[in-house]
């Protein structure tokens, strides 16, 4: 039984991992359903007139603001034409999926981490981007996270756009409401668990967590307590199942202890996501764990008349000498080995994370840049949302592991 247990547990951490860090609404655009596209009429300086084809999911604000830098490098390269398609992350995978096997990929994609090694096993489904390495500016990046970045044959796969992981965000309006502070450990946690019954009800909870979320603060547990990541560079899991199972009964506790609702009731709230589960919203759920990246959104959710606040990782998770907080690469840029244009589709690449136009445009849509240039020019001009600034550097201070793994 434990046996069957631990593997299933090993597939949802190994999803949890590498799933989206957007969340995305279901509607999808035009562009994502005919391809149109505007062909610049300024100048540029290609060999001729050359059409792209360029996908990414995400949420309204990225679509919005990827298609704007889209535009500018259309006007900025006139004889290059960017036909678009984008949408939200439900279906996104399977349908890139079919693509990649069919050699019909799109000349630049976002991707996943695990892409590389799920749809470029053998290093033939994505471009080697040292061969375009006089077009994309790859000494922009820690040469760690190009590392991260190789596919089985030791090729650069993806340019990694940034760098992530999760953090506690609190809904202080609700803990001022109970009469306490925001956790700054575990303890607090348990103890704001007993506190929002008492104080508040039944339906009050100082943190909300859907299977994912679980997965990962499950994760962050298991790797303080045993000092070992849950994954081998290699991508073997290393826990054991009695490890696994003490993981369980540690979220298990967290439930028993009225710190977190059960997934039949995250589940029966309806939402997709916490950002539109009224029960966030209204400051039932108090808290979420959620990536460093996502601050904006969930703020936003919440609206002025509550006070969402970045919290800490705690270090009291098993014997106090570490958070288990992991880093990953949220998402890259790759090109399709099989593109006919493939130093085009560098220059639109480079034009998005490197030039000064793409990096003003996009700004921190896809969270913190890992371009050294965009991260200095967002900074100087003060154009990084303070809280998921704040969120970010807690993230980095925290972390003890990085996601090497492409599972």
């Amino acid at each position: 039984m434990m046996k069957k247990l631990s593997l299933a547990m090993a597939v949802l951490l190994a999803g949890s991992l590498t799933a989206c860090t957007g969340n995305a609404g279901k509607d999808v655009s035009k562009e994502a359903q005919t391809g149109e596209s505007t062909t610049a009429k300024s100048e540029g300086g290609t060999s001729g007139p050359v059409t792209l084809t360029f996908n990414w999911w995400g949420g309204d604000s990225r679509h919005e603001a990827t298609k704007k830098a889209v535009d500018a490098f259309m006007a900025k390269y006139p004889d290059i034409k960017v036909e678009v398609n984008f949408g939200a992350w439900t279906d996104w995978e399977t349908a890139r999926a079919l693509e990649f096997q069919s050699g019909t990929a799109a000349d630049l994609s976002q991707i996943n981490m695990d892409w590389i090694s799920n749809y470029d096993a053998n290093g033939d489904t994505f471009l080697d981007l040292n061969t375009v390495s006089d077009v994309i500016d790859l000494t922009q990046y820690d040469s760690a996270l190009l590392d991260r970045s190789k596919d089985s044959k030791g090729g650069l796969a993806g340019v990694p756009i940034a760098e992530t992981g999760r953090i506690f965000y609190w809904d202080k309006t609700t803990f001022d409401e109970a009469g306490i502070d925001t956790p700054k450990s575990l303890a607090d946690l348990r103890a704001a668990g007993a506190t929002f019954k008492e104080k508040l009800g039944d339906d009050y909870y100082p943190l909300a967590m859907g299977q994912y979320d679980r997965a990962i603060f499950m994760t962050f547990y298991l790797q303080a307590k045993y000092k070992e990541a849950i994954f081998s560079d290699e991508g073997k899991f290393n826990f054991t199942e009695d490890q696994i199972k003490d993981g369980i009964e540690f979220i298990q506790s967290l439930e028993a202890d009225h710190v977190i609702p059960s997934i039949k009731t995250v589940d029966g709230d309806g939402a997709a996501s916490f950002d539109v589960n009224e029960k966030f919203i209204s400051g039932k759920y108090a808290g979420i764990l959620e990536w460093d990246s996502s601050a904006s959104k969930f703020k936003k959710a919440l609206g002025d008349a509550r006070e969402l606040v970045v919290g800490e990782e705690f270090k009291d998770l098993a014997d106090g000498s570490g958070t288990g907080v992991f880093t990953k690469i949220s998402m890259l840029y790759a090109i399709s080995a099989k593109s006919q244009h493939p130093k085009e589709a560098a220059m639109l690449l480079n034009f998005l994370v490197n030039d000064p136009e793409g990096i003003e445009i996009i700004g921190t849509e896809r969270g913190i840049p890992a371009s050294k240039v965009a991260l200095e020019q967002l900074t100087k001009a003060d154009a990084i949302n303070p809280m998921t600034g704040e969120a970010h550097k807690k993230v980095l201070e925290a972390a003890q592991f990085s996601m090497k793994s492409k599972v």
